[in-house]
């Protein structure tokens, strides 16, 4: 073999080596990030990682002449170099909120609970009657702000004679954060009835849907809560409680998810450090009171383009390459922590099935035909809630049920307000608790 072609292996080998070497340096920070949960910003894995490459390094290099002694080290350096991205925040560690919106003013209220909560108010906006009981708006999420949307929703029904009030979540939205370990859905739903409290004007009626649908769903097994709500309607719900968590079954027709276009905007997963902790937290291998990224921090980091396909799961398949903008980038505001720490809790707890077997608000379940929920969790709340009076299967429209497509606003509002005036339902009340098995068959 002619020397020139020996240098060449002997190189690449040596190439080969250092990268394998820089690879299993990123692996030990990375594992060292999981076992410390992040601390110190992922220092304490970085210098971990550096010391322990040092360390092999001089061992390596311990009979070569002084210049060769170097060439271990390089590993190391190229492997500090990477991951010392993951330790430097390249967002605001302090909370940004998003700014006021246009079209409502921003109150900010301070419940019993300690929570300082994010108030909008649309008052009645019709000339014609009006509806004696006032309406309260609870969103999805969990730990989000109100999207755009919604609040286009919201006038809508206070066009209908709803005096409208709705709030952000403590630690959604222009909310106020809370310590971590605070984020738990009996907080949220303690937060729900001092909401109830602070308006002071008696009984409410009140829609919670998706993470909110959850949220109201345990409130009407909270015999306390549940005295404050007039009538209350749960759309397209998350899991009630662990036993429903854990379901794995049927969800709706075909949603638009791997069909629609890509989101557009930045992504805090294209840099090192969040796509590093989103992941991790994600795979349940970072807790989310990680050291690794606080709080506040996350929450600026994170964007509607980080939600992916989330967003078209929330769209019927026919949708797909119309998907309206449910925020813009000043106004989208979502913690991924603190939601997963909200969802964990919720996996966490015992049924309530017992004791929302013993509800006697009178209520309605809204599911809709291209759900990307599983269809169990509504379902649940249908057979162990007594007092779920109708259920509305909406066609041609998915988990988002008011989107501003087409008519979907108008057919979502005629359904509520119905069941609201206790007025025949629009739609035929299916199902029933007996057809249960029947929709499970049919509908997926």
């Amino acid at each position: 073999m002619p020397t020139s072609a020996i240098r060449l292996v002997r190189f690449t080998g040596r190439l080969l080596l250092a990268l394998a070497a820089v690879a299993a340096l990123v692996v030990v920070f990375l594992a060292l990030i999981a076992l410390t949960d992040g601390a110190g910003s992922g220092l304490a894995a970085w210098l971990t990682t550096l010391g322990t490459g040092t360390v092999l390094a001089l061992w390596r290099g311990r009979h070569r002449t002084r210049p060769a002694r170097l060439v271990p080290f390089l590993p190391v350096v190229v492997a500090a170099a990477l991951t010392a991205a993951v330790c430097i925040p390249t967002a605001p560690t302090a909370r940004r909120y998003p700014p006021a919106l246009p079209f409502v003013s921003t109150q900010h209220w301070s419940l019993a609970t300690g929570s300082r909560v994010a108030v909008y108010h649309y008052p009645p906006a019709n000339p014609g009657p009006r509806h004696p009981v006032p309406f309260v708006y609870l969103h999805g999420g969990p730990i989000r702000g109100i999207s755009a949307q919604d609040h286009t929703f919201l006038q809508l029904l206070a066009r209908h004679g709803y005096d409208v009030y709705a709030y952000e979540q403590a630690g959604g939205g222009r909310s106020d954060l809370l310590p971590m370990d605070q984020y738990t859905i009996s907080r949220a739903v303690r937060d729900l009835g001092a909401f109830v409290d602070r308006l002071d004007k008696g009984e409410v009626d009140i829609l919670g849907f998706s993470g909110g649908g959850v949220v109201l769903t345990r409130a009407l097994a909270d015999p306390g809560v549940a005295a404050r709500l007039h009538r209350a309607i749960i759309a397209e719900p998350g899991p009630m409680d662990g036993p429903t968590a854990h379901i794995t079954g049927h969800k709706g027709r075909a949603s638009a998810q791997g069909l629609a276009p890509n989101p557009t905007g930045p992504r805090s997963t294209d840099v090192p450090r969040y796509a590093v902790a989103f992941g991790l937290m994600r795979l349940g291998l970072l807790s989310p009171g990680t050291g690794l990224i606080g709080q506040a921090e996350g929450a600026n980091a994170f964007t509607a383009a980080d939600l992916g396909s989330d967003t078209a799961s929330a769209y019927c398949a026919g949708d797909a390459h119309r998907i309206p903008s449910e925020d813009t980038e000043q106004s989208f505001s979502f913690s991924p922590a603190a939601s997963l720490r909200v969802q964990q809790t919720v996996k966490d707890s015992p049924s309530v099935a017992p004791l929302l077997s013993q509800s006697r608000t009178p209520a309605m379940l809204m599911i809709s035909e291209c759900s990307s929920q599983v269809r169990q969790w509504a379902t649940a709340v249908l057979a162990n809630d007594p007092a779920i009076q109708r259920t509305q299967h909406m066609p041609g429209v998915g988990h988002h049920m008011w989107n501003g497509l087409d008519d979907n606003n108008d057919r979502a509002a005629a359904v509520i307000t119905a069941f609201l005036q206790d007025k025949p339902a629009p739609l035929p009340n299916y199902p029933t608790r007996d057809e249960i098995p029947t929709f499970m068959r049919d509908h997926k």
